[in-house]
């Protein structure tokens, strides 16, 4: 391989994690651990949401943290997003 076919790396900054998208591939393999159902991408929350276990799971770093004690319940508002201060 020569120097001319190695592409060019990303500068730094340049890759901003919360733009790498979940490769569709990967959702029509992955299940809840916990229901074994079919996840769905959230891309906004960056998260696989599980409607049947009522839980999503966080992505962080590109990477599905597929860990049912890692997930969040949907009836439960996101991390941060708590009351307003009065």
């Amino acid at each position: 391989m020569t120097d001319s076919e190695i592409p060019p790396a990303p500068e730094s900054g340049a890759l901003d994690t919360e733009d790498l998208l979940v490769d569709p591939r990967l959702l029509e393999i992955l299940v809840c651990p916990l229901g074994k159902g079919p996840l769905e991408y959230d891309r906004e929350r960056r998260e696989l949401v599980s409607r049947q276990a009522g839980l999503a799971y966080p992505i962080r770093d590109g990477v599905p943290i597929m860990l049912i004690d890692e997930a969040r319940r949907l009836d439960e508002p996101d991390p941060g997003q708590g009351e307003p201060a009065a």
